[in-house]
């Protein structure tokens, strides 16, 4: 049975891109526009394996998605990648804090992002 990625940002045609690479390397893959509706889809998702998530997105952003996601119980230990354009220390750093396991900057290659998320998700 294939592990599900949740892909969280707000732009349509990197989603799509990012769903793609997964899709081809196996993953089943579920999108979000924004925090916000992350949150709703997990309430519905019986396991998400892994997210990926933006950083700047409307409604809520990456590092508050990030910080609800660590304080429920259900999805606390759930791997969470940073797919975003932000590269400053600090925005880095609050990501870590927040639980974030690893940190891609945009542009990126497809082939990064999948070794990222196989080194991340369990068998």
């Amino acid at each position: 049975m294939a592990k599900t990625i949740l892909i969280v940002d707000d732009s349509g045609s990197l989603r799509t891109v990012v769903n793609l690479s997964l899709t081809r390397a196996g993953y089943q893959v579920v999108e979000a526009g924004d925090g916000q509706e992350a949150l709703e889809r997990l309430k519905k998702l019986d396991k998400v394996h892994l997210i990926v998530s933006d950083v700047n997105m409307p409604r809520m952003d990456g590092i508050t998605f990030l910080k609800q996601v660590k304080a429920d119980p259900r999805t606390k230990f759930t791997p969470v990648v940073m797919l975003t354009t932000e590269n400053q220390a600090e925005k880095m750093e609050q990501g870590r804090a927040a639980g974030a396991k690893a940190w891609i900057v945009k542009p990126f290659s497809p082939p990064t992002l999948v070794d990222a998320v196989s080194k991340l998700v369990l068998p």
